[in-house]
């Protein structure tokens, strides 16, 4: 899948999530509280940020790892694997539940 394939699928799914929006324009995004929660790299992957404990357990049953953006490694963040893109409910349901994580830290 392209970049401009998954950014679509990316912007579809955000707007499934009536919380909070998509910001950046070369690097799409989202964020609150000051602490970025999702992100699409320039390789067009996903990546969702989640607490350890769920992480650990989203990396074992994604069978993923863990989510790159320009080369670093994004502590905190999961790999969305390309399967998982055609159902934007269930993710739709990570990425709230990745919201709610975010919401639960101290502000930047």
């Amino acid at each position: 899948m392209n970049y401009q394939e998954t950014l679509k699928i990316y912007d579809e799914l955000v707007s499934k999530c009536p919380r909070f929006e998509r910001k950046g324009k070369t690097m799409p995004y989202t964020s609150a509280n000051g602490h970025m929660f999702s992100q699409l790299n320039k390789d067009g992957e996903i990546g969702i940020r989640f607490s350890k404990e769920v992480q650990e357990q989203y990396l074992k049953a994604f069978q993923t790892t863990h989510f790159k953006s320009y080369g670093a490694t994004m502590r905190g963040y999961v790999l969305i694997p390309e399967t998982m893109l055609s159902d934007l409910d269930i993710l739709a349901k990570y990425l709230n539940e990745s919201y709610d994580y975010v919401m639960t830290l101290e502000p930047k």
